[in-house]
């Protein structure tokens, strides 16, 4: 009997030195494939599927902290179903049980989680769960996320050994996570180079402004990882960021959205002149008018387009999928440098603009002085001949032919003088005429409506307009306009601007949706009230096709 109760011990510590031994080879094989992997998502995935095999844990997960160093910004999960995923609902932040080990990093192990204090139950059709280990996860001393692993098979506790053995998995992880975090962040600058190189390329090849603005927002989504990429700008007489470009599959609809200062990402990140950053920006509650982040997306950051003297130019907003990691330090450096340089880069393409309208402008010079040099003056020439033939004309019918043809250059010379002011007519704050701050409102209403809209100009619009009615026709055009991008949602709009037979008349035409019927009207009033000051008239109307057709016009003084 004492022989067999001596086997009986010797088998058992051989069995138990075997399940040391395969255990410590499980261990071995799960560091060793941890290391192999360097994308950080794959590290994550193989590190959690490793901790639930090597305890033998039904459920398992790897919580990773996010920069606010207080909530979770990644959640993965193993031994849950998509389908159970989905029934559950939102992945956990980081509170009840979860949040303990955040804030005391030690591991934890218990039998019965619900008797914990910090438990707060289950949300509805989430899995029942009794035993529980956590195990925090550091990486250079800096603890980067938690190991959660429940159920060990079999309805027995978690024991000293498998918090041993995940408590070493935890520091290779911490190991490989680090090596995996270093090598896609060399590969990130690698990709950030060759978008600035890029940019550098598409301006020095006389790019347009949209062309770049769409660059830079397309390279720094396929970076980023990002599903929403928009630039936003200031526009002058706008309380807000205007979206000139969206890169998103509904990027259509929000180009030309007026992002508001106040409550949105953008806005904060514009007036800071610095990068802000949301975990969920469209249910943050620092950020309530958040407009423009659709649901279902989650981690966002909004970085200005600084110059060198750190004004900003506009905001680069970018938003992940839901569950993916937030925007973390290591990434906002090379993003806010990626930033600058295409704040550079619409600066140079703003310079070429200017330089491009001044070489017009001076073309423009020598076109008017061509023609008062030559062809007033052979004109005027021609003139003075027809008056003295005139008088040498007998017949009556041929005298009066002459003269009219004298009217008729007279009238030409007139004409071709009003071209040459038109010119010669420069954007400069000592007074542009009509003509040049029509084009110039209409110009800069593209932005706002998302399209430019059609412009079209009759007459003598820089002489025969008072200053005092042109200043009167740029507020009427200025608030159509506005009104236009606010409410219209038109994909069209037109403008034509007509001075002659004694009276100029300004149109603003669009496909939109109409004026509402139950719409404030005040705008309008004020329209029709300032044409009546000037003896002129307002309506509107709504063309067989639809959208809207409205016509402000006032008379001109006799002798324009």
């Amino acid at each position: 009997m004492r022989l067999d109760e001596l086997l009986d011990e010797l088998q058992a510590r051989i069995d138990e030195v075997r399940g040391t031994r395969d255990r410590v080879h499980s261990l071995l094989e799960a560091v060793v494939s941890v290391g192999r992997e360097l994308d950080l998502a794959q590290v994550l995935r193989r590190i959690v599927e490793a901790a639930a095999l090597l305890v033998d844990a039904e459920y398992g997960a790897l919580g990773v902290i996010g920069p606010d160093g207080r909530t979770l910004s990644q959640f993965l999960t193993v031994g849950l179903t998509d389908e159970e995923i989905a029934e559950i609902g939102p992945l956990p932040a980081g509170h009840g049980l979860l949040g303990e080990v955040i804030h005391h990093p030690e591991p934890l192990r218990l039998t019965d989680l619900g008797a914990h204090s910090s438990s707060y139950g289950f949300p509805a059709h989430h899995p029942p769960m009794r035993t529980f280990l956590g195990v925090p996860i550091r990486v250079r001393e800096e603890v980067f996320g938690n190991l959660y692993l429940t159920d060990k098979r079999g309805g027995i506790d978690f024991d000293t050994e498998d918090e041993t053995v995940i408590s070493t998995l935890s520091v290779a992880a911490g190991v490989a996570i680090d090596n995996a975090r270093l090598y896609e962040g060399s590969q990130r600058q690698q990709r950030w180079l060759r978008a600035n190189a890029e940019i550098t390329e598409s301006l020095l090849s006389g790019s347009s402004r949209p062309t770049v603005l769409e660059l830079i927002a397309r390279r720094a989504q396929e970076i980023t990882a990002a599903r929403l990429a928009d630039i936003a700008m200031p526009v002058p007489g706008i309380d807000g960021l205007v979206v000139e470009f969206a890169a998103d599959a509904d990027g259509a609809e929000r180009q030309g959205l007026v992002v508001p200062f106040a409550g949105t990402l953008a806005g904060a990140a514009h007036l800071a002149g610095k990068p802000v950053t949301a975990v969920q920006a469209w249910a943050d509650e620092h950020y309530p008018a958040e407009s423009q982040i659709q649901e279902g997306l989650g981690p966002a950051v909004a970085v200005p387009l600084g110059t060198a003297g750190g004004e900003s130019r506009g905001v680069l907003l970018l938003a992940r999928p839901a569950g993916e990691p937030a925007f973390g330090e290591g990434e906002l450096e090379p993003l806010v440098a990626f930033a600058g340089q295409a704040a550079l880069a619409l600066e140079l393409a703003e310079r070429r603009r200017d330089a491009e309208q001044i070489a017009l402008l001076e073309e423009r010079d020598r076109i008017a002085r061509d023609l008062h040099d030559l062809a007033i003056q052979r004109l005027f020439a021609t003139g003075m001949t027809l008056q003295s033939a005139a008088r040498l004309v007998e017949h009556e019918g041929a005298a009066e032919r002459v003269g009219r043809a004298v009217d008729d250059l007279d009238e030409t010379i007139k004409i071709i003088r009003s071209t040459i002011f038109g010119l010669r007519t420069k954007d400069r704050e000592g007074g542009p005429g009509l003509r040049a701050r029509a084009a110039r409102a209409v110009g800069d209403a593209a932005t706002a409506l998302g399209h430019p809209p059609r412009l079209s100009m009759e007459g003598l619009l820089d002489t025969d307009v008072p200053p005092q009615i042109a200043d009167h026709v740029m507020a009427v055009l200025g608030e159509l306009l506005s009104n236009a991008a606010r409410h219209a949602q038109a994909t069209r709009v037109g403008v034509t601007l007509k001075a002659g037979q004694g009276e100029i008349v300004l149109t603003v035409s669009d496909n939109g949706t109409g004026i509402p019927a139950q719409g404030r009207r005040s705008g309008l009033l004020n329209l029709d009230e300032r044409a009546r000051s000037l003896g002129g008239s307002f309506s509107h109307e709504t063309p067989d096709d639809g959208g809207t057709r409205l016509v402000w016009r006032a008379p001109l003084p006799t002798g324009g």
